[in-house]
């Protein structure tokens, strides 16, 4: 009887381990379609540059220098449409710090810019941030890559 119990225990666990095992061993960073990592690129290394459905987006981060807050950064994107309520959403990429919402101004023509201060961990003197473009709370442009800053 004992035994009889114990190999439907074993069994359980097996079938278990292979319905929830995949999901708990999946990387975290990945990208959940296809577990696949994002290219990354450093916004403070290059302007990053794609093609989208609407035409040909730019985005450029700028440091502006220290601020009152750490240091401040000018966000620049170049955009072929114009969405309603465009933002930057900030997010922790090396850590989960929550969302930052940070609105994007019209300039002229294809341009909008914003100009924010990253906030800072208080575990470490630097952060890893991401900046994904939305248009209230849908992703906007297309972008085939994660757009990440190094804030210290």
């Amino acid at each position: 009887m004992i035994r009889a119990i114990a190999v439907t225990g074993l069994i359980i666990g097996l079938v278990a381990l292979l319905v929830f095992g995949p999901r708990f061993l999946s990387s975290p960073e990945s990208d959940e379609s296809s577990g696949v990592d994002e290219p990354r690129c450093d916004l403070l290394e290059r302007d990053c540059q794609w093609q989208g459905e609407e035409g040909s987006w730019l985005v450029a981060l700028e440091p502006l220098g220290e601020g009152d807050q750490g240091t401040e950064f000018q966000l620049t994107v170049n955009a072929p449409e114009a969405p309603d309520r465009f933002l930057a959403v900030l997010r922790g990429e090396s850590m989960y710090m929550g969302e930052y919402p940070i609105p994007l101004q019209h300039q002229e023509g294809d341009i909008w810019t914003a100009r924010f201060t990253a906030p800072f961990c208080t575990t470490g003197s630097e952060m890893e941030w991401r900046i994904d473009l939305q248009s209230a709370e849908e992703p906007v442009g297309g972008n085939p890559m994660k757009l990440t800053f190094w804030a210290r």
